[in-house]
C-alpha cells in the first residue's frame, strides 16, 4: 500500500498553525512576509508555533526576495538561532546570478543545520539547469525533499516536468531520490493526476486562506484539500471545488 500523502501548508503565525493542524496538515512552511515571497520568520515566532502544535516545521532559511544568498554567515548564524527557538527542519535555496546553484552558500548554511532535514525550495524552478542542481546538491546532509512546480509559471506549465522527474525518482536515478513537494499555483484537480505518477507529497499557501494574504489560514480549506490529497476526489469531478488554486 502507498504511503499517505504528506500536506503541507504555509503558515505565518501561531493561529495559521493552529487552524492548519486542525485541517489535517501533516506539516508547516513557516514564514514571514509574503510580498517577499516567505522570509525567515522572528525566532519568538518559531518557539510559539512550536509550543502551540505538534506538526512537524520547515522554518524558512532566506533574508531578502530573491534567490541570491546574500551574506552566508548571516544565514548560518540565522539557522543557529531559530534552531535554539525549536525549530529542527528547514527550507532553503540559492542560486547565483546565472541560474547555477550556489553551492558555496547552500552547504555554509547546511553545515549549521548539523545534519536537520530542509527542502530545496522553489528556486529550483528558476535554475538555468535542474538536472545539474539536482546532481550538484545530491548526497548533502538532510536534503530529502524539493519543492517543485516544475516550472517558473507554476504546476500548469511545469506538470510534464513533474511528472518526468516523478519517473526518474521511481527508476533511481541518482539526485532524483528526493521527495517530490509539489507546490506553486497546484490546482485541486490537478492532484488526481500528480497521486496517479507516483507524486505523495503537497504544498499549499494562497490555497488556504479564503480571504487571500490578508487573512488567516483557514482549517476547512486545508481539510478540502486534506480529502482530495487523501483520493477523496468526488468534488473535483463534480465541480464542487473546480477552480480552487494554490496562490504560493
Amino acid at each position: 500500500m502507498s504511503k499517505r500523502a504528506v500536506l503541507e501548508v504555509i503558515a505565518l503565525d501561531v493561529e495559521d498553525a493552529v487552524a492548519a493542524q486542525a485541517g489535517g496538515a501533516d506539516r508547516l512552511e513557516l514564514v514571514t512576509d509574503m510580498a517577499a515571497d516567505g522570509l525567515t520568520p522572528p525566532a519568538a515566532t518559531v518557539a510559539a508555533v512550536r509550543a502551540a502544535v505538534g506538526l512537524p516545521l520547515r522554518v524558512m532559511l532566506r533574508l531578502a526576495d530573491g534567490f541570491a544568498a546574500g551574506d552566508p554567515d548571516r544565514l548560518a548564524r540565522t539557522a543557529h538561532q531559530v534552531r535554539d527557538a525549536g525549530a529542527e527542519e528547514f527550507v532553503l535555496g540559492f542560486l547565483d546570478a546565472d541560474g547555477r546553484v550556489d553551492l558555496d552558500a547552500v552547504e555554509r548554511v547546511v553545515g549549521a543545520l548539523d545534519g536537520c532535514r530542509w527542502t530545496f525550495h522553489r528556486a529550483i524552478d528558476r535554475a538555468a539547469d535542474r538536472d545539474a542542481l539536482r546532481k550538484q546538491l545530491d548526497g548533502l546532509p538532510g536534503l530529502d525533499t524539493y519543492l517543485t512546480a516544475g516550472a517558473p509559471g507554476g504546476v500548469a506549465d511545469g506538470l510534464p516536468t513533474l511528472l518526468a522527474e516523478a519517473r526518474r525518482g521511481r527508476e533511481g536515478e541518482p539526485g532524483y531520490q528526493q521527495e517530490l513537494l509539489v507546490g506553486g499555483g497546484l490546482r485541486l484537480e490537478q492532484v488526481p493526476t500528480l497521486l496517479a505518477a507516483g507524486i505523495r507529497a503537497f504544498h499549499i499557501g494562497g490555497a488556504a486562506r479564503p480571504d487571500g494574504w490578508t487573512g488567516p489560514v483557514s482549517a476547512e480549506a486545508v481539510a478540502q484539500w486534506r480529502r482530495v490529497v487523501d483520493g477523496v476526489v468526488d468534488g473535483v469531478v463534480d465541480g464542487v471545488v473546480d477552480g480552487v488554486v494554490d496562490g504560493d
